[in-house]
């Protein structure tokens, strides 16, 4: 199969494919990170497609066995998934832990890391549980797991340091002594000192809007569908930044409306997309629609074709 991309920029390409059939088209051990959020396996079918719960996991595999062969030996995978609730039930079910021990049993991932993605202004479900009955608290909470070939994935927590907290803005400014705590920690004095912010916990919070984007702008004013489902900017931003360099290629096989590459982008990677919904995928192109130049600041064009 010989494909073309939808649309090109100075760092990234946009396909408008099957991830399945497209994948094995690209060279193995080629891509830095893979960071993606595919359909959830909700109860509730979306218009954009999704897996029952109970088929979920082999739904997935032959895609996670994919973006393994294309990962580098030191590349990493960032999968965000949801959570999902059992039918008639106020029970969780278990299919995203089911998934992330075939990825680690029968693909070969490490699980590096656990993130948490905490959206502060998720509506209140499931309603009949939270707003009716009362008898569950509001799910604001999903799932994203960092995993890796290998054990010792290239990463720098430096790249992504949080602004201090006032207190500890305060610890550098007077200083403290070397201090045993009663949980045994020692606290040397260097602990005070300035390393330019604060190293960030595996809690991203971020809501999951961008009513006032380009994006959101122009589909609305060509009369296009917006995805339902847009990938909030902060997580492909957190991960791009903690697990890649400039240059590297950045690959989401489920793009949707394509958030990653236009942060990829944004940030000096190379990208590549691909989103089965030919809608999606070309409506996603106003994510990169500015004048004179491109989201990564320069108007050289990218010189890799790597289906022509």
């Amino acid at each position: 199969m010989h494909l073309k991309p939808l649309y090109r920029t100075a760092l990234g390409q946009a396909y408008c494919a099957d991830s399945l059939q497209m994948m094995p088209q690209l060279e193995s051990a080629s891509v830095d990170l893979v960071v993606t959020s595919p359909p959830y396996a909700l109860h509730f079918k979306k218009e954009y497609g999704n897996a029952d719960q109970h088929q979920y996991v082999d739904w997935f595999l032959p895609f996670a066995r994919e973006i393994r062969r294309l990962l580098k030996p030191d590349g990493s995978f960032v999968l965000n998934i949801g959570g999902s609730w059992t039918p008639g039930a106020p029970v969780r079910s278990l299919y995203h832990f089911r998934l992330l021990l075939a990825l680690c049993d029968e693909i070969g991932f490490h699980l590096c890391q656990e993130f948490f993605w905490y959206n502060p202004a998720k509506m209140p479900a499931p309603a009949e549980w939270v707003n009716v009955r009362r008898v569950r608290a509001k799910d604001s909470v999903e799932y994203v797991f960092w995993l890796s070939p290998s054990k010792f994935p290239k990463a720098d927590n430096s790249r992504v340091l949080q602004a201090y907290s006032k207190d500890m803005e305060r610890l550098i400014k007077r200083g403290i002594k070397q201090t045993k705590r009663p949980s045994g920690h020692n606290i040397k004095a260097t602990f005070a000192t300035d390393k330019g912010g604060s190293i960030p916990p595996n809690l991203i919070e971020c809501g999951n809007n961008e009513s006032n984007s380009r994006y959101i702008k122009e589909s609305k004013r060509q009369g296009q569908k917006v995805h339902p489902a847009r990938f909030p900017a902060e997580i492909p931003r957190f991960f791009i930044q903690f697990l890649t360099e400039s240059g590297d290629l950045v690959l989401d096989p489920f793009a949707g409306s394509n958030t990653t590459g236009a942060v990829a982008e944004s940030l000096g990677r190379r990208w590549l997309s691909i989103e089965k919904d030919r809608d999606y995928a070309r409506d996603s192109e106003l994510r990169f629609q500015q004048p004179e130049e491109s989201l990564a600041g320069n108007g050289e064009r990218l010189l890799f074709d790597m289906f022509e």
